[in-house]
């Protein structure tokens, strides 16, 4: 069966409705299931997260507007379609089902055409807002992930870290004189030499939460959750090694004669925002980087250098 089929998760409190749409949907998508409110909001933040959820309306404790909301409120379920359940005998407050996010309702008894057709639908509905978004968050000369989705990444990382309370380091780079190698050989040499130094970058950046990202023009951001002092400065070193072992000419470079690059270092351990120690931000964090830059390249270019805050 192929594992890259959507997933449904269905929440009811009547078994018996689970099941029946469970037989509806199982042959074409990975379908999961849950009993209480708690349950699926517990599936609903798992990985993989499903691609769609049903959602009933009448459960005990939350109800599935409240259950809506709690989704829509969450950073991680927030993108999720969800489609209210309902019978007929009951009365279905539209006004208010759409306004904590649903995005359809579907009523009982179920009419299978009508209900395949409209998870048909929505399902195509997200593929497609997750393309655009998908591309959106594209650099397109390098393809790799813009600055605008850096901004978002750094962002999670860090609220990741102050949860957790592990080490987050952010590694900021660009190719060193590559004004002079544009001049020398060119914007379309000067684009694909971008385009190898974004390549051989992340080549090495194995760890699944490692990030790179094209910054803007010859410059470029890297972050590395639960890296620390030693790890993040290994890893900025392999980054700098793999540039090296590109060895493409720049012949007008004062400081090599193959294209190099400039690497500021920066590791921090966010703190919980009620933390009673005082709290660096993530903005901060940027700050630092972009100052250790600024020495790397001050000190000769070609070269690590790192700031504490």
């Amino acid at each position: 069966m192929d594992d890259n089929r959507s997933k449904i998760l269905i929440v009811d409190d009547t078994k018996e409705n689970i099941e029946l749409l469970m037989e509806l949907f199982r042959n074409e998508y990975r379908v999961s299931a849950a009993t209480t409110p708690e349950r699926a909001l517990k599936l609903a933040r798992s990985q993989p997260p499903p691609d769609l959820i049903l959602l009933d309306i009448l459960m005990p404790g939350m109800d599935g507007y409240q259950v809506c909301a709690a989704l829509k409120g969450d950073e991680a379920t927030k993108r999720i379609p969800v489609i209210f359940v309902t019978a007929v005998s009951e009365v279905m407050d539209a006004a208010k089902g759409f306004a904590s996010g649903a995005v359809d309702y579907i009523t009982k008894p179920f009419h299978p055409p009508v209900v395949k057709a409209r998870v048909a639908l929505h399902l195509d509905l997200k593929n497609k807002y997750d393309l655009l978004e998908t591309y959106a968050f594209l650099d397109a000369l390098t393809e790799i992930p813009n600055r605008r989705r850096f901004e978002r990444t750094l962002d999670e990382e860090w609220r990741r870290a102050q949860r957790s309370g592990q080490p987050l380091s952010l590694l900021f780079f660009d190719v060193d004189h590559f004004k002079r190698f544009n001049d020398r050989y060119g914007h379309g040499k000067g684009d694909q030499c971008l385009r190898q130094v974004a390549r051989a970058a992340s080549s090495v950046l194995r760890r699944s939460g490692d990030f790179i990202c094209r910054y803007g023009g010859e410059e470029f951001m890297v972050v590395l959750p639960n890296a620390d002092a030693e790890q993040s400065a290994n890893r900025a070193q392999d980054i700098s090694d793999a540039i090296d072992a590109l060895a493409i000419p720049h012949e007008d470079s004062p400081t090599h004669a193959s294209v190099t690059i400039s690497i500021g270092l920066c590791t921090v351990w966010p703190q919980p925002p009620d933390a009673s120690s005082s709290n660096v931000t993530a903005a901060q964090l940027v700050e630092a980087a972009d100052k250790a830059l600024y020495r790397a390249k001050n000190a000769g270019r070609h070269r690590i250098e790192r700031v504490e805050i």
